[in-house]
């Protein structure tokens, strides 16, 4: 008797090293995306890490640092 699969199409979960732990998410369900296009200074996690685990931002004279956790978490810290 073959065995059954778990693989449900409610089960998917996104594989990005940064996605949550929640069901995997079609491009076309953009938080940022409003029915008249990108929301106005709405950006993507990805957009602003561009595939790295953390990075640097400038603001004010200050250096603050943007990272992920390992459970796809953001931290940002001065």
């Amino acid at each position: 008797m073959p065995e059954a699969s778990n693989d449900s199409p409610d089960m998917k979960q996104n594989s990005s090293p940064f996605a949550s732990q929640g069901p995997f998410h079609a491009e076309n369900d953009d938080p940022c995306a409003s029915p008249r296009g990108l929301r106005p200074g709405c950006m993507n996690s990805t957009e602003i890490l561009r595939g790295h685990k953390a990075v640097e931002i400038h603001h004010n004279g200050l250096t603050y640092r943007l990272q992920t956790t390992r459970l796809g978490k953001l931290i940002l810290t001065k």
